[in-house]
């Protein structure tokens, strides 16, 4: 990909997340029943992160390679943190804030389902500014299909995205007392390490929303193989790192 092709990239995402940002600012100030106002900011946040992250899935082959995706994995991560404060934008996170009871049951299946809207929202979103055809890579991608993610057995894949997942869920629990801008880069550090570990294998997403809309075509193709990888493993990584954290630490300690 060129430098040209690159900078409108980074302008797509940088855009998305001004609209995005306008509908979050309208939302807090217009919506003042509860519940729509948390289903549409979880959704709003969570279509930023999935449409930003399906555009720069495309930039990983910039040279120097890995190191320009890195930098960008890093850098909009933090600047997702910063932006969209007060929102999840992951399904296991939400399964966590439920089995330490800090929600409800039918609040936690209200962001999950808007965290899910958002995912679909996004994928629309991004394959129609790709139809536009304004860079080559965007025809690429709309003639990918499945990417094929998965760069190994489906055991070792299950592995990871569980792991991944319980160490990430595991910090944000550590990270709780940490100042909120401090925290943004902490996190952000974290993940760029993951993905830089585990992204050629699985893609290293440990968050089941982002995984579907960026492999929709691939759950498509093989529904129980990718719903086991992306959906149950960090699921199961979330439900263990909250026996770790609720039952067995504070026995031992």
């Amino acid at each position: 990909m060129v430098l040209d092709e690159t900078c409108i990239s980074l302008l797509l995402m940088v855009g998305t997340m001004m609209l995005v940002g306008g509908c979050r600012k309208l939302t807090r100030h217009h919506m003042h029943s509860r519940r729509p106002r948390t289903f549409l900011l979880e959704l709003f946040a969570t279509f930023q992160i999935c449409a930003c992250t399906n555009e720069l899935r495309l930039l990983a082959n910039v040279q120097p390679k890995p190191h320009v995706a890195l930098t960008l994995t890093y850098v909009f991560t933090v600047l997702h943190g910063l932006t969209l404060t007060g929102s999840t934008c992951n399904p296991c996170g939400t399964l966590q804030q439920i089995l330490d009871g800090g929600i409800s049951v039918k609040q936690g299946g209200l962001k999950i389902g808007a965290q899910f809207a958002g995912a679909v929202l996004a994928r629309i979103y991004i394959h129609h500014i790709w139809s536009m055809r304004i860079i080559e890579v965007h025809s690429e991608a709309l003639a990918e299909g499945c990417s094929n993610p998965i760069q190994t057995t489906e055991t070792q894949a299950f592995c990871i995205e569980l792991l991944f997942s319980a160490v990430f869920q595991l910090t944000i629990l550590q990270f709780e007392a940490v100042k909120p801008r401090l925290r943004v880069h902490l996190i952000a550090l974290l993940i760029t390490m993951l993905v830089y570990g585990g992204g050629n294998l699985t893609g290293a997403i440990f968050n089941p929303a982002l995984a579907f809309s960026l492999h929709a075509s691939c759950f498509h193709d093989k529904f129980w193989d990718y719903s086991l990888v992306y959906w149950m493993a960090p699921s199961l990584g979330t439900v263990l790192v909250a026996i770790v954290w609720g039952e067995i630490l504070p026995l031992i300690f």
